[in-house]
């Protein structure tokens, strides 16, 4: 059965009267997308923020009177949309779709990204089997595959890491498949921490794994401190964060920061060498990976 979409241009102030509005209209799901080109990747503690410019989508059941709900959208909202379309949906095996979409990903050479409805390429590799979720993470988004790729290139063996903004869990899970003896997964989206948890008793790792929010208590003993620390978040939560990582990372530890864009890298990088040697750059589209080294000395 066809389905009947609605498309509506509008701005951020006025998106929840809207979405609410078409609820009332029967409207069977709402859904959002950036209008322009807005970079937006995870949203700061405490915060939903969406994208200046949106494009609300209600779906409708293919009967409804379309032609009604357009003038009613406009005799309510007339000052507050800058543009509406409607389409016919076709109906489709959406788990399909999916799955022709979403394949296995290689990171370096020996680690893998693997959706549940694929086997392996290589049963010898580092395999992990994730498949797209709520929460931030599959491997996709070139932050995420910066810092795969950077933890299969330096296996964390025998470490004790740090997940810091953990999402779905994927570097969390990388990092113990990789040999870490202890990692702590950290994130203040209570979604997050479960479908990390999920995802680590997938990919049988959990005894390893520790989840918890960004409050959860952290090795302090030296001899406790974490010997990596990576952290896919935004720049401004990073950059607030430098002098409170500088505590939880031992000295000579590692440290990998990814979610910064290009221009933002040089304020980020600032901020961290008081206590850290920021060793080298790795650039993918136009984010940026920064890795560095905790200084012996405060």
């Amino acid at each position: 059965m066809p389905w009947l979409q609605l498309k509506i241009h509008t701005e951020q102030r006025y998106v929840e009267s809207i979405s609410e509005w078409l609820m009332e209209q029967d409207c069977l799901s709402v859904t959002f997308q950036d209008a322009a080109d807005q970079p937006l990747y995870e949203p700061p503690p405490g915060e939903t923020p969406l994208w200046s410019n949106i494009v609300i989508t209600g779906l409708f059941e293919a009967q409804i009177n379309i032609d009604s709900i357009h003038r009613q959208l406009s005799e309510q909202f007339a000052d507050k949309i800058n543009a509406s379309r409607s389409e016919i949906l076709e109906d489709k095996d959406w788990v399909r779709e999916w799955m022709i979409h979403y394949k296995p990903m290689r990171f370096a050479d020996n680690l893998w990204i693997v959706p549940s409805h694929h086997s392996a390429p290589d049963q010898n590799a580092v395999n992990i089997l994730l498949d797209p979720g709520l929460a931030f993470g599959t491997g996709t988004h070139p932050t995420t595959a910066m810092c795969l790729s950077w933890l299969a290139e330096h296996p964390p063996e025998g470490q004790t890491v740090i997940d810091y903004g953990c999402g779905s869990g994927i570097l969390a899970i990388a990092a113990a498949k990789l040999g870490a003896k202890h990692v702590f997964a950290i994130d203040n989206d209570p979604q997050a921490l479960t479908a990390t948890t999920d995802n680590a008793i997938k990919n049988q790792v959990n005894e390893r794994i520790q989840c918890g929010g960004v409050q959860m208590p952290l090795p302090v003993e030296t001899d406790a401190l974490a010997d990596t620390l990576v952290a896919n978040i935004l720049a401004g939560p990073l950059i607030e964060l430098a002098e409170h990582f500088s505590k939880i990372i031992r000295p000579g530890g590692n440290i990998t920061l990814s979610g910064i864009l290009q221009e933002q890298a040089e304020s980020v990088r600032a901020s961290y060498q008081p206590w850290f040697s920021m060793e080298y750059t790795v650039q993918q589209e136009d984010w940026i990976l920064l890795h560095g080294r905790r200084h012996n000395k405060s």
